[in-house]
């Protein structure tokens, strides 16, 4: 067993007690520093070695919520007030255990795999821009990190190893650049606490995210045995599920950012359904109703492995299908959004080092979304549908004032025009008062249009806010198997 497994087991007993002696054991998530859900009833949960009575008093209103364990564990819900702080919670089963230093505003976990694990320190020999400045400017106390473990599990935990710091440089050194990027900007605007609660690792699957329950409708996934101990392969189905989110599972939050997908460019088709199953099934895990739930579209991109090796190669038609999947999957999840990036990949890696634009559109989203700042643009184009006029395709879109190619370009050579024999080439396209009109002197009877739709492309259409559209098709070929 590897040892960084091994703490994702053990109950951290005493972490967060005041008093050595106390019986009260508290997830790490509880714990000094810690931020709540403002205006709202959160939950508090632990367990206590006595059979006596469990009292939750909060100091912000004096209040006593009381319960008795069952089998040991208890949990009660407290109504937090508006944004605030620092207060007190202390919790008493017959000794005292004290919280302090707690804040509220604000909640949001920030998970995924490694574009939502990269910290502004970067990963070896792939940075993050402007990193030593956004480090240096970091120091606010009223934004709160929580950097849980990683921890694969063959069953559910109760506690993932964790604490809350304020933002710092020697602690945002080591934070998500876009989980710290989105705290950033929302804190600056809203004028409350915000907390972060980091839980992502990078190279996973969407399938190690999912519950056992929310993977029975895939009979081709294996649910692994339960033999309460780590799996040596982070991909395991179930396993981050039952590591990293299981023992926040109902913890106060406004919603979640998440950025992944780049593991599943394999299996669009599966990603479509699969994505979509696990944000429903996380929320009635969390009771709360349907949070916010904020995602990255994968970003343009082609690694040099990707082009010296064949079974890489066979890759890269897919993963424009996959961002396909994510774009269809902003219909399928309400209270949802899709942060498109296709204007900051980077052609040799998987990982762009421009964080920051990230972090800004996921924001955009949340605040005009969810705060309800309706002056913050959020979406850039979205095709809408075509016209066949002789050998012209005519495009329409939506959020489409001002449309235009990056730079101030007459025309873009992102797109590709094809006929009923389903064979693409380059294609001139223009903007027009109505959309966008695209040719090709190769195909005289047009039928669908792609635009963006490669593994690495710079994409370049924009409306007047400067957001880019998603890569698209009008087509509805077979995905290429």
């Amino acid at each position: 067993m590897k040892l960084k497994f091994l703490f994702g087991a053990i109950p951290l007993f005493f972490l967060n007690a005041s008093n050595s002696e106390a019986k009260v054991v508290l997830p790490s998530v509880f714990s000094n520093g810690m931020v709540l859900q403002r205006n709202a009833e959160v939950a508090i949960w632990g367990s206590s070695d006595t059979k006596k009575e469990v009292v939750v008093t909060t100091s912000w209103n004096g209040k006593s919520y009381k319960v008795n364990p069952s089998a040991g564990n208890w949990k009660v819900k407290i109504a937090t007030p508006a944004a605030g702080g620092p207060y007190a919670v202390t919790i008493n089963d017959g000794e005292e255990t004290k919280l302090q230093d707690i804040l509220i505003g604000e909640v949001w976990i920030a998970s995924g795999q490694s574009n939502m694990e990269m910290p502004l320190k970067g990963f070896k020999d792939q940075p993050v821009t402007n990193s030593e400045e956004i480090i240096n400017n970091s120091k606010n106390d009223k934004i709160r990190l929580f950097l849980g473990q990683k921890v694969t599990w063959s069953n559910p935990l109760n506690d993932v190893k964790g604490n809350w710091q304020s933002a710092a440089p020697a602690v945002v050194t080591e934070f998500s650049a876009v989980g710290y990027g989105f705290a950033k900007t929302l804190q600056e605007k809203l004028k409350v606490p915000i907390g972060i609660i980091q839980v992502a690792w990078g190279g996973t699957l969407v399938q190690a995210w999912m519950s056992a329950k929310s993977l029975n409708a895939y009979p081709d996934v294996k649910i692994p045995e339960d033999t309460n101990a780590a799996f040596e392969n982070k991909n395991v189905a179930t396993g981050l599920f039952n590591g990293m989110i299981n023992p926040i599972v109902g913890y106060g939050i406004k919603g979640v950012i998440w950025y992944q997908g780049e593991q599943n460019r394999h299996e669009p088709e599966n990603y479509l359904k699969m994505f979509p199953d696990m944000v429903k099934d996380w929320r009635n895990r969390w009771g709360i109703g349907d949070f916010a739930f904020y995602y990255v579209q994968i970003a343009p991109y082609i690694s040099k492995s990707e082009r010296l090796s064949k079974a890489l190669t066979e890759l890269q038609p897919k993963v424009p299908f996959l961002r396909e999947a994510q774009l269809k999957a902003e219909n399928l999840i309400v209270n949802s959004g899709m942060a498109v990036i296709m204007d900051v990949g980077t052609q040799n890696t998987i990982h762009p080092p421009d964080k920051q634009t990230v972090s800004d559109r996921l924001s955009f989203l949340a605040l005009n979304k969810t705060y309800g700042f309706k002056n913050i643009p959020y979406q850039g184009p979205i095709y809408k549908s075509q016209t066949v006029e002789g050998n012209k395709v005519l495009l329409k879109f939506e959020q489409a004032e001002g449309l235009q190619f990056k730079g101030g370009a007459t025309e873009s050579a992102n797109f590709e025009v094809a006929g009923k024999n389903q064979v693409f080439y380059p294609a001139k396209a223009t903007i027009t008062k109505d959309g966008i009109s695209v040719t090709s002197a190769d195909v005289e009877k047009p039928v669908a249009v792609r635009y963006a739709f490669k593994a690495w492309v710079l994409g370049d259409l924009i409306n007047k806010h400067g957001l880019p559209a998603s890569s698209f098709r009008t087509d509805n070929w077979v995905i290429p198997m």
